[in-house]
């Protein structure tokens, strides 16, 4: 389905949820099917004396926060991929190694590479709205070897996300090695929150201007179960941040898998369970029922 500049712009306008999530929901079926993705991640804190917890179930090791020094980050990711035992280790916003590059008069592309020899796979976003040079700065992450998690939108510029959405479209047709796009922001002014009607819009809107773009994304820890429920059923086709931690206190079915199968299966679609490198594990289904019949 190829939607016109016209169509676009008619949508862009339009109020009419069902219809843009309908049309949303076609384009996202041609490229992924029935199946939905999402990735069990292990949060890390970037200060290297805090522990390190990686849980077995974990498909992403990521360190989270911004680091004080490049030392001390390389340190971070050596001690990081110490532990991972075959784990994806990813780590940090593009936007903040930009800040620690100028700040300790170093290339980006010299800190990128100090990274990726401690260890680093992957950077863990790319927030379009922070980078002092988006299109150059993402070069450099796949020039110095490594992989980018996702782009992502720190703050919204308004209510009309189209300027933000249309940046992504562009910077992909640019440089061509985004995976995935995250188009909810990372941050909200609490004295103007967003509505779930404005965020449901925002991902059907992504889906259709960021046709380019292979996944277009929702964050289960930052929006919560509901909401990446419905954002699937409106374009998103993968879910980050789903808990690595096996807690089955509450009782199995309140377990992070489980809750995570069950709010795919219910907006219509198959889990598929992913690591941080986007290699497919075992189907999610199939996982369930020997851990039922384990029990």
């Amino acid at each position: 389905m190829t939607i016109t500049e016209q169509e676009l712009t008619s949508l862009a306008a339009s109020h009419d949820i069902i219809s843009l999530g309908a049309i949303a929901d076609g384009l996202r079926r041609q490229r992924h099917g029935t199946n939905a993705t999402f990735v069990r991640v292990a949060e890390i804190a970037a200060d290297p004396s805090a522990p390190i917890a990686i849980a077995p179930a974990a498909g992403e090791a990521r360190i989270v926060g911004a680091p004080p020094t490049r030392a001390a980050a390389a340190d971070r990711v050596a001690q990081v991929a110490a532990s991972a035992n075959g784990v994806a280790v990813s780590g940090f916003s593009l936007a903040d190694l930009e800040e620690l590059a100028a700040r300790e008069g170093v290339t980006l592309r010299a800190l990128l590479e100090q990274l990726r020899a401690a260890g680093l796979e992957i950077v863990s976003e790319a927030p379009i709205d922070r980078l002092r040079d988006a299109r150059r700065s993402i070069e450099e992450v796949n020039i110095a070897g490594l992989a980018l998690a996702r782009v992502t939108i720190h703050q919204p510029q308004s209510t009309d996300p189209m300027s933000q959405l249309k940046t992504v479209a562009e910077l992909q047709r640019a440089v061509a090695v985004i995976r995935a796009f995250a188009p909810l922001p990372r941050r909200v002014n609490p004295a103007v929150p967003t509505t779930g009607y404005e965020d449901i819009r925002r991902v059907a809107l992504a889906r259709i201007v960021a046709d380019n773009v292979p996944s277009i994304q929702v964050d289960w820890s930052l929006y919560g179960p509901k909401l990446a429920q419905v954002a699937l059923t409106v374009g998103a086709d993968d879910v980050d941040g789903v808990s690595a931690d096996d807690d089955v206190s509450q009782g199995y079915r309140r377990s992070p898998l489980e809750e995570i199968r069950r709010n795919i299966h219910a907006a219509g679609y198959e889990p598929v369970q992913r690591t941080g490198r986007w290699d497919v594990l075992r189907a999610v289904d199939e996982l369930t029922t020997q851990d039922e019949r384990s029990r």
